[in-house]
């Protein structure tokens, strides 16, 4: 079945998830698109399906850009960490081991830059997203109307034909 509503809320709903999947909070990406939606009166089902641009295949190069985007915000041309799967794991370990000194290293060097780059590449992620979605959804929806209105004005003709022979065949 085709997911339901307006090209504004299939559009915007698919773009927030598109976005933000390049946020480094992974692992509640669905839940941070379905809140934006929500917010937004985006389509939330679409929010989770935008999600899937952030993917096992994408994801390394969406945490490289979101990363050198945020250290060219901060001033750090080189950045100061290496960024990689198992500096992310070790982030999230410290989090559920309440070792925030380990938390806080790893945040300042790691995870705030990406979370400052992830900012205006969401952004423009979910511009690039929204707008042709939009336009694509508009015309589907213009398509299916005429599809719709065509078809009841055959069956429109069927019937006022069909009904005069039946009465023809009567007298």
């Amino acid at each position: 079945e085709r997911l339901r509503g307006s090209p504004y809320s299939l559009a915007a709903g698919f773009a927030f998830g598109a976005a933000i999947s390049f946020t480094p909070f992974i692992g509640f990406h669905f839940i941070l698109s379905g809140i934006f939606a929500w917010i937004f009166r985006a389509n939330i089902l679409a929010s989770a399906l935008g999600t899937v641009v952030g993917n096992p295949w994408t994801f390394p190069f969406i945490w490289a850009l979101v990363y050198n985007v945020g250290n060219w915000i901060l001033g750090h041309p080189e950045g100061q960490a290496v960024l990689n799967e198992a500096t992310l794991r070790a982030f999230f370990d410290g989090v559920w081991a309440g070792d925030w000194a380990h938390v806080t290293h790893i945040f300042l060097d790691v995870i705030h830059p990406m979370l400052i780059g992830s900012i205006p590449v969401g952004i423009f992620v979910w511009i690039i997203f929204f707008y042709p979605l939009r336009a694509l959804i508009r015309r589907f929806h213009h398509r299916r109307a005429t599809l719709i209105g065509e078809g009841r004005q055959r069956n429109k003709k069927k019937l006022k034909h069909g009904a005069a022979k039946v009465e023809v065949r009567e007298k």
